[in-house]
């Protein structure tokens, strides 16, 4: 069975890249435009894995993983944070918030598919 991606970013840019890059390699992806649409879309399937921006409308990034880890049913999800942040602050914050990985953008394909592959192989 196909491993689940929830891609959560404002950039319908953004999510078609990243969700062609993964479903290349096999990977079921399904996108939400904000943290909001995320948190509405985890119990319609069993995401194996959530990629979040954090500058988001609605619910940002950190408010949603906040949210995700919270829940008992959703906390063990890792968690890719891919913004263009790329203060240490933000980093910090992301990671400090639950946050598996960090990634700047713009981004390699190769390093996202990596990242993935870290925690879904």
């Amino acid at each position: 069975m196909k491993k689940v991606i929830l891609i959560a970013d404002d950039s319908p840019t953004i999510r078609k890249f990243v969700a062609f890059s993964l479903t290349m390699q096999g990977y079921e992806v399904i996108a939400a435009c904000d943290g909001m649409e995320a948190m509405e879309l985890l119990p319609s399937k069993k995401v194996d894995l959530l990629i979040t921006d954090l500058n988001m409308p609605n619910l940002d990034g950190f408010e949603l993983i906040k949210a995700v880890r919270e829940n008992e049913d959703y906390k063990e999800i890792p968690i890719i944070i891919l913004s263009s942040l790329a203060g240490s602050e933000e980093i910090e914050k992301g990671m400090s918030c639950g946050a598996n990985s960090y990634l700047v953008k713009p981004f390699d394909p190769k390093r996202i598919r990596y990242e993935v592959s870290k925690y879904l192989s």
